[in-house]
């Protein structure tokens, strides 16, 4: 029947333009899977600042990332190397230097949230004890061997004050770190938040700062001299103390950074962050 015809007909362009579709869709699918292996991987350094952007987007000042999030970024951290950052020991910034050695410091990124950067000391270069006011801090030794001294406040409800003005402190860390290890984390009131960095050899350290100093919100950051309690036996502060001495110290803030700490900027020249 001529009915018949005509519906096997319009049958027929249907299944034909089926057809049609799905050869376009594999044709489609095909020249996608070639733009993406095409497509260039992005560096360590983007997936940092990637991940960073994440575990940072709720912080602020006091506020502390989720374990989760301190335990993703501390993991990526601790799979990076050198290279990753275009750093080798062959550097100018790493050699010898007669005199105090100078700190060199590579900005990567800063925003509201969070700060990138890498601390560059050649052998015996001194960061001196200074504090993170309100922040998380991510520290990555990238090479080299580097000695950390650092502190908490004795008592993080308040601060114990000798009768001529510096703080109660306790030690957290008094050791040497050699790479590769595992990144260290400072918090607000525990971990170590106050710290001096020695360069044992010459030594790199990648910082991320959560979030970073700002003198506008009151972040500055502070020096401190550090005077342990066994020194002045007798003294009524020393009552202070609870247990072991050598364990404390008596923190006094400094004016402004000492005049031997030579920190000198340099242009980042490792792979670049994009996107931002």
């Amino acid at each position: 029947m001529r009915i018949d015809g005509e519906l096997a007909k319009q049958k027929g362009s249907r299944e034909v333009a089926k057809e049609k579709n799905r050869c376009c869709s594999r044709k489609k699918s095909k020249r996608q899977q070639k733009k993406a292996l095409a497509a260039p991987r992005p560096t360590v350094v983007q997936r940092l600042w990637e991940t960073c952007k994440e575990v940072f987007a709720d912080s602020g000042p006091g506020v502390v990332p989720s374990p989760g999030d301190v335990g993703r970024l501390r993991s990526f951290l601790d799979g990076m190397r050198p290279a990753d950052v275009g750093l080798h020991p062959d550097l100018p910034f790493f050699r010898d230097f007669k005199g105090t050695p100078p700190v060199t410091y590579l900005h990567l990124h800063q925003c509201p949230k969070y700060s990138i950067g890498i601390f560059c000391l050649p052998q015996a270069a001194v960061i001196p004890l200074h504090n993170h006011p309100g922040m998380t801090v991510f520290s990555k030794l990238l090479f080299g061997s580097m000695h950390i001294r650092s502190y908490d406040w004795a008592d993080s409800s308040k601060q114990i004050r000798s009768s001529n003005g510096p703080c109660l402190a306790k030690l957290n860390t008094d050791s040497v770190m050699n790479a590769p290890c595992e990144t260290s984390i400072l918090y607000p009131a525990a971990g170590g938040n106050m710290h001096c960095f020695t360069a044992v050899t010459s030594c790199a350290v990648l910082d991320v700062l959560g979030p970073p100093y700002s003198g506008l919100e009151g972040r500055d950051c502070k020096y401190y001299t550090e005077v342990l309690c066994s020194s002045f036996p007798g003294n009524a502060a020393a009552s202070a103390v609870p247990g072991d001495d050598d364990r404390y110290a008596w923190l006094e803030e400094r004016e402004g950074k000492p005049d031997d700490f030579n920190v000198r900027g340099e242009e980042y020249k490792g792979p670049k962050i994009v996107g931002y």
